[in-house]
């Protein structure tokens, strides 16, 4: 069976790049010193932070596979190479719901650079499975779990 791919933008893997490097380099070596000096303490059957520190030691691991399996199975998408007013992985699109003034602005990126907070959505998610593929000026359905509604594009511009 195939393995999933990551679908990101070249800016998106170097990021992760980054961050995987941050905790091999610097994460996992403090853990490794923690454990050593909690073993100093003698008994570990009842070492709270020598716990700890295997704790945050298989946590920290897990998060080094799970970025590894990402960038080993990216797939770089090139917002250059669709249409400027297009939605695609890459691009920003401001929208405006249909019978309001509300304007949202989305940043559509692959789901391992997803984080709604920064307006960052993964291409994954209702709203950019709606929007990936329209056009400036199309209007669009949007399904969410909480309801139906429709918008309009009024922008789509490369993401910096």
């Amino acid at each position: 069976m195939a393995e999933k791919t990551y679908p990101m933008t070249l800016t998106e893997k170097e990021q992760l790049e980054k961050e995987l490097e941050e905790l091999k380099l610097v994460r996992r070596p403090e853990i490794v010193e923690r454990i050593k000096i909690a073993r100093s303490y003698g008994d570990l059957s009842e070492n709270s932070e020598y716990d700890a520190a295997k704790d945050e030691q298989a946590f920290v691991e897990g998060q080094i596979s799970t970025l590894e399996t990402k960038i080993r199975y990216a797939e770089i998408i090139d917002s250059d190479a669709v249409a400027k007013d297009e939605v695609a992985i890459g691009k920003t699109v401001i929208v405006q719901e249909t019978g309001t003034k509300i304007k949202d602005t989305y940043h559509i990126v692959g789901a391992a650079g997803a984080d709604i907070f920064s307006g960052k959505i993964s291409n994954e998610s209702p709203i950019a499975q709606a929007l990936i593929g329209k056009k400036t000026g199309d209007k669009v359905k949007i399904e969410s779990p909480a309801a139906t509604y429709e918008v309009e594009i009024i922008s789509v511009e490369k993401t910096n």
